[in-house]
C-alpha cells in the first residue's frame, strides 16, 4: 500500500534534494502534516522568495537580495585587493576566517572542457573591468585545486599577466583535488596568509 498520490509527490520532490533519501523525505513530508500550518506556509514562502528575489550582485556576482551585496556596500573593505572565486559558497568559507578584509569576484564556475565550459562561460571581462575601475592592485585567485580550478587560475593570471598587477595564488595546506567550501577554517587560513605570487611563464 502507497501513501495518498499529493504525499507521494511530494516524498518524489523532497528526494531529489542532494543528500536525501527516500526515508528522510518522508521523514519531512510527515514533519510538515504534523506542523503547524504557519510553519509549512513560512517554508513555502520562503522559497518562493528565494527564487523570486535573490540576485547576483552587480559588482561581485555573490548572493544577494539587493543590487550590490553587503560585503560590496562595505566602505571600511579594501578595495585594492580582489579575492576571486568560483562560487558564493567559496567566498563565505573565506569571509568566516575572519582573515581576508578585500573584495571578492565570483567567477560562477570554472573552465571544464569536459562540461562544455570555456574561458567564455566565466565573468572574466567584468573582473577586468572591475580591476580597472577599483584600480585593484593585487587579484587573490582562490579556485579550487582541482584540475579545472588550476586551468581557471592559469587563464586569469595569463589575462592580467600585461596589466601590471600582482597575481596570487592561496598557498600551501589545500589537498591537490579539494575545493575551497569545504576546507577547514585553520587550514584556509594558513592558505590565505601563504599566499604565493603567481608566475606565468
Amino acid at each position: 500500500m502507497s501513501y495518498p498520490k499529493l504525499v507521494e509527490q511530494l516524498i518524489e520532490q523532497f528526494s531529489r534534494l542532494p543528500g536525501i533519501g527516500r526515508r528522510s523525505a518522508e521523514r519531512m513530508v510527515f514533519w510538515l502534516l504534523n506542523s503547524a500550518p504557519e510553519e509549512s506556509a513560512a517554508l513555502s514562502d520562503g522559497i518562493r522568495r528565494l527564487k523570486e528575489e535573490l540576485r547576483f550582485c552587480q559588482e561581485c556576482n555573490s548572493l544577494t537580495d539587493q543590487p550590490t551585496c553587503r560585503i560590496c556596500q562595505d566602505e571600511s573593505r579594501d578595495r585594492s585587493v580582489i579575492c576571486v572565486v568560483e562560487n558564493p559558497k567559496d567566498l563565505l568559507a573565506i569571509e568566516r576566517t575572519g582573515v581576508f578584509r578585500g573584495l571578492y569576484h565570483v567567477l560562477l564556475g570554472a573552465i571544464s572542457p569536459s562540461d562544455g565550459r570555456g574561458p567564455d562561460d566565466l565573468k572574466v571581462e567584468h573582473l577586468l573591468g572591475r580591476i580597472e575601475r577599483l584600480k585593484a592592485r593585487e587579484v587573490l585567485i582562490a579556485t579550487d585545486a582541482d584540475t579545472e580550478g588550476e586551468m581557471t587560475a592559469l587563464f586569469i593570471a595569463d589575462r592580467l599577466r600585461s596589466a601590471g598587477i600582482r597575481v596570487s595564488r592561496i598557498g600551501v595546506g589545500i589537498p591537490m583535488g579539494s575545493s575551497v567550501e569545504y576546507v577547514d577554517h585553520s587550514t584556509l587560513t594558513m592558505s590565505l596568509n601563504s599566499r604565493r605570487e603567481m608566475v606565468i611563464p
